[in-house]
C-alpha cells in the first residue's frame, strides 16, 4: 500500500529587519552643525574656563592644565602669578621655589621645566611677547597644538579647534570621527565645521563634556541635544536620574573659574582648599 504523503509545514516566517542605513557625509555635516546650533543656544555664555588677563598667563595656565582641573589651577595661579607676573621673572625662577607653588596641579618638576624654558624662548627669542602664530607657538617648550590654539583663539582672534579628553570624546560619540589621535581629531572636526566657528565650537563641546556628557556616566536623559546623538543610551537615560548627575551651573554648583566673565550665570569657583567639583 502506497504511503501517503502528508505536505510539510511551511516554515514560520521569520521578520526581516532591515539594516540601518548608514549615514552619508552630508547628513552627518549637517546633523554636526545642527548640534554645533543646539550647543550655542545652551550654552551661550561658553568661555575659556582658565582664568587670565593676558597671553603669557594664558599660555602658562593652559599649559599647567595638562592632567588635571582647569578650576585647580585656577587655585594655583594666582599665587604664581603674583610671583612670577612676566617671562623674565619666571625664566629667572629658582625651579624649586617654582615647583613648590604649582605642586598641587601635578607632575610639578615636567610642568616647572617646561614653564621655565618657554619663558627663556619667550625672551631670548620672541622679545619677551607671546608669538600669535601657531608655527612659533609650538616650538616653545611644553607647548603643543591644543596650548596653541587655546591661545591663538581667545587671545589672537585666530581660530582653532582645541581637542583635550572632552572635546575627543564627544567628537566620537556625535559620530564626527572615529580616531583617538588628537591632531588627526582636529583636522577631521576643522573639515565639518567653518573656520569661523572653530573656537566657539571647542568652547561648547568642552562645556557640555563637562557639564552633562560626562566621560563615565553621561547625563543622556537631561541631555538637550540627545535626538541628534547616535550615542544616546550609554549614559544614564532616566531623566530624574539623570539630572542628579548634572554637574556645574547645570547642577547648581560653581563652574572652574574664580574669576568668570560677567555673563556667566554661576557662581564664581571656590578659592583653594574647599570642596571643588571634580570633572
Amino acid at each position: 500500500m502506497a504511503e501517503s504523503k502528508v505536505p510539510k509545514a511551511a516554515p514560520a516566517a521569520r521578520a526581516v529587519v532591515k539594516p540601518k542605513k548608514p549615514e552619508s557625509r552630508l547628513a552627518m555635516v549637517r546633523r554636526a552643525r545642527k548640534i554645533n546650533r543646539e550647543l550655542a543656544e545652551v550654552y551661550p555664555y561658553a568661555h575659556p574656563e582658565l582664568d587670565f588677563e593676558n597671553p603669557f598667563e594664558l599660555l602658562v595656565a593652559t599649559v599647567l592644565s595638562a592632567q588635571t582641573t582647569d578650576l585647580r589651577v585656577n587655585q594655583t595661579t594666582p599665587a604664581l602669578f603674583a610671583k612670577y607676573p612676566t617671562p623674565e621673572d619666571m625664566a629667572a625662577a629658582v625651579p624649586e621655589e617654582l615647583e613648590e607653588i604649582i605642586r598641587p596641579t601635578g607632575f610639578f618638576r615636567n610642568k616647572a621645566r617646561s614653564l621655565i624654558g618657554l619663558s627663556i624662548a619667550l625672551r631670548d627669542d620672541f622679545g619677551g611677547e607671546v608669538p600669535g602664530r601657531l608655527k612659533d607657538l609650538v616650538t616653545l617648550p611644553g607647548v603643543g597644538r591644543k596650548t596653541a590654539n587655546v591661545v591663538l583663539g581667545n587671545v589672537f582672534g585666530v581660530p582653532g579647534i582645541t581637542v583635550d579628553t572632552h572635546f575627543g570624546r564627544l567628537s566620537r560619540r556625535f559620530g564626527w570621527t572615529t580616531d583617538e589621535d588628537p591632531v588627526k581629531v582636529e583636522a577631521t572636526v576643522a573639515e565639518i565645521f567653518p573656520k569661523s566657528e572653530w573656537t566657539m565650537l571647542s568652547h561648547r563641546v568642552v562645556f557640555h563634556g563637562r557639564r552633562i556628557c560626562h566621560a563615565r556616566r553621561p547625563a543622556c536623559g537631561a541631555c538637550p541635544i540627545a535626538a541628534l546623538c547616535p550615542s544616546y543610551g550609554v549614559g544614564e537615560t532616566d531623566p530624574g536620574k539623570a539630572a542628579k548627575l548634572l554637574k556645574y551651573e547645570k547642577g547648581g554648583q560653581p563652574g572652574q573659574r574664580l574669576r568668570p566673565p560677567a555673563d556667566y550665570p554661576g557662581e564664581p569657583a571656590r578659592p583653594a582648599g574647599t570642596v571643588e567639583v571634580s570633572e
